[in-house]
């Protein structure tokens, strides 16, 4: 079964996932893929799994703050900021500046934001 994967990673670019495809057809679809895209004037760079390069977390999000963790947490607990905040005796202003990265974690705050939200502490560190 084909299975197509259109992920969005930095600025314009977008990255393309192709799986499930019959090993005898690989090579055949890529150059299918590469045909296309050079017709549209655009390069075609192929990944392999075996690609050894270790990307940086700046690379791969270069937007990113440890507020997306919090966010993310947040979200999987099922809690609004004013629940997490109850919670842990924080306003949810402040759950907001911190999932916006407009506040500073700081190690007793990261203590209660993990205990609430069953996680380590020391990842909003």
């Amino acid at each position: 079964m084909l299975e197509l994967t259109k992920t969005q990673t930095i600025n314009e670019f977008v990255e393309i996932h192709l799986r499930g495809i019959p090993s005898d057809k690989a090579d055949l679809v890529k150059e299918a893929i590469e045909k296309i895209l050079n017709l549209a004037g655009m390069d075609f760079q192929s990944v392999t799994e075996d690609d050894d390069r270790v990307y940086s977390i700046e690379e791969v999000f270069h937007d990113f703050h440890i507020g997306h963790v919090l966010r993310g947490l947040r979200s999987r607990e099922g809690l609004t900021q004013k629940q997490l905040g109850e919670m842990i005796g924080a306003r949810p202003t402040h759950i907001s500046e911190m999932e916006n990265g407009k506040r500073p974690i700081g190690k007793g705050m990261a203590k209660r934001l993990a205990k609430a939200l069953r996680a380590e502490y020391k990842i909003f560190l």
